[in-house]
């Protein structure tokens, strides 16, 4: 691991190397008329623990000059071993670069944000014309209700006028029927100028071939009639005529249209002139790491982990919890984080819920129905616990930004057996835990129990096994508060005091 003022002194490097090869951007205009379009040499660097991943823009050559430097510095100035064998140069455009448990790459703009397909847009246009065809619906619904109200409220105000001298009220309704009424018709004049067609028809009707607009008509009425005629034919073009709802239809068309353009020329000039990095989770070993841990068998399907029915239901959940949200937090920025979702919904969901099964000795169905798909359990005040994320909340999460990964050797690689032991009480392992109300618990190793060999790479998967095989069968004191963090993952083993655990 780099020291921290070795971690300052390789960014220095960095930024050295970027200052003496970085190019000024030249915004020379061709002959021709064409742009063009220079980008400056950068260098980017990245650590965590003892790997690290140098980006550059540059040639290979400089790439090679970089890399020898950077090899040179870290063992000459900071006094560190290199693994020349994993130092290598990758092209990030033609092949995927391992980093971290990622698969990145550098690919254009338009394959992060690709635009919609046809098969997309016209899903997208039926949907459109279902959600108008709804609206109708509801529109001619609410003007029935509206109808049928007025009558009742005309009907009954004849009736009170017709059999009374007036209406008494213990209070004042007029104006709430006023604002009801005045509601109702702006609604309605509202939707009469959105059509076109219907304020045509009243234009074509009270302007077109009337005789008061004939001069000889006009010079033998009063002047009152006549400008009252004239004020009336103002409000009728000011309100009725076509031609500007047209024309105001035609800029917004006229509009989309720029903006369409627009946004492919922009599409297309950063397609031509920039990188984007895309990070996928390596599907092929998160499918392997589900297999060989036991959530499926060969044929994919879930099935039971025999080795956790001895642990108690809540625990179970607490290991399969742990687990799964482990590496939905983790790959939650890949962008194929839809396989990683159906992972942790289906496979570790339902192999919890056989697991529960097989403990109980009863089917996945009455599991099902005494746990939930969300597998809830009660705590001891009868209170209803969820540890493993709902399928609701795991349908929300992606597109966030990559975070520091966590530690893995609680989840995956690790089982805690509770020992029914006469032994006296030991102090709690975990640091700055001064209880004495522990239970003993024994470390098993996953692969241990499924007869696994780490150091064969076809049957493991590299980086599962973290834990040292020194800790299988060691028993370590937790009370109840550390060992149920240390299930759902929010204590690890580094935060156990070694010296603690015993051999029995």
């Amino acid at each position: 691991m780099l020291p921290q003022n070795g971690e300052r002194r390789f960014q220095e490097l960095r930024l050295l190397i970027n200052k003496e090869n970085s190019k000024s951007i030249s915004n020379d205009v061709k002959d021709d008329g064409d742009h063009v379009f220079c980008k400056p040499l950068k260098i980017y660097a990245v650590r965590y623990l003892d790997e690290i991943l140098v980006i550059t823009s540059g040639s290979k050559g400089l790439t090679v000059n970089l890399k020898n430097k950077s090899v040179q510095f870290v063992e000459n100035n900071l006094g560190l071993e290199v693994d020349r064998a994993k130092t290598v140069i990758h092209s990030a455009v033609s092949e995927e670069i391992t980093f971290l448990g990622m698969d990145l790459r550098a690919v254009t703009p338009s394959v992060l944000h690709p635009p919609m397909s046809e098969k997309a847009i016209r899903a997208k246009k039926k949907y459109l014309r279902q959600k108008e065809v709804r609206l109708q619906e509801l529109k001619n619904r609410r003007e029935s209700n509206r109808k049928k109200l007025a009558m009742k409220i005309f009907s009954h105000v004849y009736k009170k006028l017709k059999t009374t001298n007036g209406f008494k009220f213990e209070f004042q309704i007029e104006n709430e029927v006023r604002e009801i009424f005045e509601t109702w018709a702006g609604e309605t004049v509202d939707e009469f100028l959105e059509s076109i067609e219907e304020r045509a028809a009243w234009y074509r009707g009270l302007s077109g071939g009337d005789f008061l607009s004939l001069k000889r008509i006009r010079d033998q009425l009063p002047s009152d009639l006549v400008d009252s005629y004239d004020n009336f034919q103002e409000q009728v073009n000011k309100y009725l005529n076509p031609m500007k709802a047209k024309n105001e239809l035609n800029d917004k068309k006229r509009k989309a249209e720029e903006d369409e353009e627009r946004k492919y020329a922009e599409r297309t000039v950063k397609d031509l002139t920039e990188l984007c990095i895309k990070v996928d989770a390596p599907e092929q070993l998160v499918r392997k790491s589900v297999r060989l841990a036991g959530f499926t068998n060969n044929m994919g399907r879930p099935r039971p982990i025999t080795s956790l029915t001895a642990l108690e239901d809540a625990d179970i959940i607490k290991w399969y919890a742990s687990v799964g949200k482990r590496w939905l937090d983790y790959f939650c920025s890949s962008r194929n984080f839809k396989i990683v979702k159906t992972v942790v919904t289906y496979h570790l969901r339902f192999s919890c819920l056989l697991t529960l099964a097989e403990k109980h000795e009863s089917t996945k169905r009455e599991a099902i129905k005494h746990y939930t798909k969300d597998l809830r359990v009660f705590d001891v005040d009868g209170g209803e616990e969820f540890h493993f994320p709902t399928e609701r909340e795991i349908k929300m999460m992606g597109d966030k930004n990559l975070a520091d990964p966590k530690p893995v050797d609680g989840a995956l690689t690790m089982v805690l057996i509770r020992l029914a032991s006469d032994e006296p009480f030991y102090r709690c392992s975990a640091h700055f835990c001064q209880r004495t109300d522990t239970v003993l618990y024994r470390i098993r190793l996953l692969h241990k129990e499924l007869k696994l060999n780490p150091s064969d790479e076809k049957s493991w998967v590299s980086g599962m096994g973290v834990i040292h095989e020194v800790f299988d069968r060691k028993c370590v004191p937790l009370c109840r508060d550390h060992i149920s963090q240390l299930y759902i993952g929010e204590l690890t083993l580094q935060d156990v005091d070694y010296s603690s655990i015993l051999h029995i």
